[in-house]
């Protein structure tokens, strides 16, 4: 009978229940009529057991240095940076958006960040040069999902706490993923503006203007050098990598640009702290959900039931990654990585797939279900900030999913793409 939690529990989405609740009253419910209330103590004690972790404190930590950078400007710093590069190209701002998202990537991890933060500068900008503002919010949605792929990833930090993985190898091997989703935007964006006659952003900027830029950009775009750089290195742990980044954040910001004031601390304190607490709660929820998981031996049916289809590896990972873009479309990354990673790693680890690639392979696919309709969470943040209906947002991103979706299984079928790094660094073999 507990084999019914996972239908149960999407019944009880489609009906709006938020995700929170229906990780727990689904499981909680059958566990009841299934005469099992001792197990129900477990399933509520394994909410604040799933939570109380150190390697998830990275988690506001990072949240927070993204507030902390987004409030002191510096975001618009690395936006400037990317108008210097790329703005004098025929959509120069659809080409923007992406390249700063990518840059922002390594600052926050975030999609909804991501997609707030850049959406509310660059979506009325690419407006008034004549876009379209469902283009503009559809560009800045689409690209949005790089930033739980380049590290910092909150969403690594997740698989790797579950899954008992280097959250180091993860950081690595999502770099080359996350480039290559935003080289596939930016050239889907040049084949758009030349075939829409998409306007130039600006002139193009002389070297000496590039190099003003570049330094403007400079102490941001160091974050992800001293994060990785220190976790490499030994200095530090993950965790301690982002309250790293959070002190440097308030330093920058305080002392260095001086764009940061003291006043401004406690809405930056209190912004991070209720999206992290939106995140750590599914999070432990989904850790509770996982508990029926093991109860249900779901896990050793369904990994009968998939090498029954077929003994090629090949073949079942092109199954599960439409299986994954389908659970993208209607459940956040989180709580997927922790109901489905559980199940699935070690059956694909069993036929030979690296577990460092597996990862990548549910993380950036589950990740592009953040901007997936109808569900998709930075559709509705981009619906937000732009002012434009999702339906409106959802047509318009669907050259920009098939692209990322080709990504998708070139990283899947060519694992050098996610495992060179790790590997030349000693994380796999």
């Amino acid at each position: 009978m507990l084999l019914w939690f996972l239908p149960l529990f999407l019944v009880l989405l489609l009906i709006g229940l938020p995700v929170f609740f229906g990780l727990l009253a689904a499981p909680g419910l059958l566990l009841w009529l299934n005469g099992q209330e001792r197990d129900i103590g477990l399933l509520y004690r394994n909410v604040y057991n799933g939570i109380d972790s150190f390697p998830l404190m990275a988690i506001p930590f990072f949240m927070l240095a993204g507030e902390l950078m987004n409030r002191g400007g510096i975001t618009s710093r690395l936006v400037e940076f990317a108008q210097a590069m790329m703005g004098h190209l025929r959509g120069g701002l659809a080409h923007v958006n992406i390249l700063s998202s990518m840059l922002f990537a390594g600052l926050s991890g975030s999609a909804v960040a991501d997609t707030s933060a850049l959406g509310s500068m660059l979506i009325p900008a690419m407006e008034k040069q004549g876009y379209t503002r469902r283009f503009a919010a559809a560009i800045t949605a689409a690209s949005s999902v790089i930033g739980p792929i380049i590290p910092p990833s909150g969403i690594m930090i997740i698989y790797a706490y579950v899954m008992g993985e280097s959250v180091a190898a993860l950081f690595l091997a999502g770099i080359v993923p996350g480039i290559l989703v935003g080289l596939g935007l930016m050239l889907t964006v040049k084949f758009m503006a030349d075939r829409y006659d998409f306007p130039v952003a600006s002139v193009k900027y002389s070297w000496n203007e590039r190099g003003k830029a570049s330094l403007k950009a400079f102490f941001p775009l160091l974050t992800p050098i001293i994060i990785l750089g220190g976790i490499l290195g030994g200095v530090f742990t993950p965790t301690e990598a982002a309250a790293v980044a959070v002190g440097y954040a308030t330093f920058i910001g305080l002392f260095v640009l001086k764009t940061l004031r003291l006043k401004d601390l406690q809405n930056v304190l209190t912004k991070a702290a209720m999206t992290s607490s939106v995140v750590l709660l599914l999070v432990g929820a989904a850790m509770a959900f996982k508990t029926v998981v093991s109860l249900s031996h779901a896990p050793e049916i369904l990994a009968v039931y998939i090498v029954s289809l077929s003994n090629n590896p090949l073949v079942l990972l092109f199954l599960i990654n439409i299986l994954l873009f389908i659970v993208g479309m209607f459940l956040d990354a989180g709580p997927a990585i922790i109901i489905l990673g559980p199940i699935l790693g070690p059956i694909f680890v069993s036929l030979g797939v690296d577990p460092i690639h597996f990862a990548i392979i549910m993380s950036v696919n589950l990740t592009v279900g953040l901007a997936t309709p109808p569900m998709g969470l930075v559709l509705f943040v981009a619906s937000s900030v732009s002012g434009e209906r999702v339906d409106a947002i959802a047509r318009a991103i669907i050259p920009f999913l098939l692209v990322e979706i080709v990504v998708i299984f070139l990283i899947t079928y060519v694992p050098a793409i996610s495992m060179t790094i790790p590997r030349l660094t000693g994380f796999s073999n």
